[in-house]
């Protein structure tokens, strides 16, 4: 059998730890901005700390950047159905290590930090020489660590949280001379009112800017602004909140948000790299995203771009590593950018120094697909009304699922299961809504939009079978 993916596997454990021998156990504590938010001054919004049950579950995903010698920390045992899915593609999976008592609402490292008997397993392992990573390093994760053994493969909390910040991310472009969205970057009271002066310019010019705040996440604490009234709105409610917070801090007055011009493109990118302990910069991959009527629908990969294009892709993700190394990071850094109506790039709209959603499709194009293939990334949304095992999901699908690997595979394969069930608990009279999550395989896009029509037809009909 052969490890997935054996090329960024062995590149991640040489970043992290230095020995591509290492054997590792992962967490997927999606949404880690959640905590890194806390106590954070920021655009007020509804408390999100406790992710949705289904968030929760997107854990699955780890387990696909393992092989045979690493470990993965679930909520929940793997469907047998979708085990057996897995290792008929001839991937050789991770030791799962499964949390007793898990609560929808928590993150995997939080259960794993309510579980005696998990915490004392991931000891023996600390003893064995294996390592801990995680979707991103919080202060969650770095307890775990402390009370395991287990030594982090990734820079301290504080450091991760401070690259993270969308004002390390404005300011470290700025450095650089990379091309930006005309914005500010605002810490403090002053640099705020400064930035909504300017940002009341664009807005009586009839333009848009856009509020984010240093740590949102998922479309939250993101703010489009098409007129003064509202911009000052919201100016003195972003001034409340930072006294408020400071107040309870017992600290200066502080804020962390980025005010930006709201510009035209004609695509978004997501691309990735790996920072090694010792400052080598490896580019990954450069993904397009896809919209349907302004919402993310998923990641295409070969991403439509020209030979300039990608080689400034390249260029900047080298010049980012290099700042990144230099100032304490290293590990996985996924950066989204944009491309404008006439084909210039914005090469940096962020900076993520973490896993992405990217990073867990690598399997995909390290063992199942072919190089001149069409690979897709994308949810499609179910609601069952009741627990579907994967069985079920197979003989639906059909051979719409993909079951072969090889020189050119066609058809879906699901790198998440746990996603579709997770909200079962919560189920009334019309069911309730999960995610299925995989990626379609196919020769060309006409290819992708048939499968994609397929899938959805037949999982529609979800609703009458359950």
């Amino acid at each position: 059998m052969q490890s997935p993916p054996p090329g960024f596997t062995g590149r991640l454990k040489r970043a992290v730890t230095g020995d591509a021998g290492t054997p590792l156990v992962f967490l997927g504590n999606f949404e880690v901005e959640n905590q890194w938010a806390l106590g954070e001054p920021a655009l007020p919004r509804v408390a999100a700390h406790a992710g949705s049950a289904v968030v929760n579950r997107m854990d699955e995903f780890a387990l696909l950047l393992g092989g045979k010698d690493d470990h993965v920390v679930l909520k929940t045992a793997l469907d047998e159905g979708y085990r057996a899915y897995l290792e008929g593609l001839g991937l050789a999976l991770p030791t799962v290590h499964v949390v007793a008592g898990q609560e929808p609402r928590r993150t995997v490292s939080e259960d794993a930090l309510a579980d005696d008997g998990l915490l004392r397993t991931l000891s023996a392992l600390a003893a064995d020489g294996a390592r801990l990573t995680a979707h991103g390093i919080s202060t969650v994760e770095e307890e775990l660590a402390g009370r395991t053994g287990l030594r982090l493969a990734a820079p301290p909390a504080d450091r991760c949280k401070h690259v993270n910040s969308k004002v390390y991310s404005r300011r470290l472009a700025d450095e650089l001379g990379i091309r930006q969205a005309r914005g500010w970057a605002c810490e403090t009271l002053e640099e705020l009112a400064a930035a909504v002066s300017a940002a009341g310019e664009l807005l009586a010019a009839g333009r848009k800017v856009v509020v984010k705040d240093a740590f949102g996440v998922s479309g939250k604490g993101i703010v489009v602004v098409d007129n003064e009234r509202t911009l000052a709105r919201l100016h003195r409610m972003a001034a409340a909140q930072a006294a408020r917070a400071a107040e309870a801090a017992g600290t200066a007055v502080r804020t962390a948000l980025v005010i930006e011009e709201w510009v035209a493109k004609r695509a978004d990118l997501n691309y990735q790299f790996t920072v090694g302990r010792d400052g080598d910069v490896h580019f990954d991959f450069v993904k397009e995203l896809l919209t349907e009527n302004g919402v993310h629908k998923g990641h295409r990969m070969p991403a439509r771009l020209t030979e300039r294009q990608v080689a400034e892709v390249r260029d900047t993700a080298h010049r980012l590593g290099g700042r990144l190394a230099a100032d304490g990071y290293f590990g996985v850094v996924g950066v989204d950018a944009m491309v404008d109506p006439d084909e210039g790039l914005y090469p940096v709209v962020e900076i993520n120094a973490r896993n992405n959603m990217s990073t867990y499709q690598a399997v995909v194009h390290e063992v199942l697909a072919g190089p001149d293939d069409v690979a897709v990334a994308r949810h499609f949304t179910v609601r069952p009304h009741r627990p579907l095992p994967f069985a079920e999901l197979r003989e639906l699908l059909g051979p719409l699922l993909l079951t072969q690997p090889g020189a050119r595979p066609h058809g879906l394969f699901v790198n998440n299961y746990a996603t579709v069930n997770a909200a079962a608990a919560d189920a009334g009279e019309n069911g309730f809504e999960g995610r299925l999550y995989g990626v379609l395989l196919a020769a060309d896009d006409a290819g992708i939009e048939a499968l994609d029509t397929d899938i959805t037809g037949r999982l529609a009909a979800l609703t009458e079978r359950s």
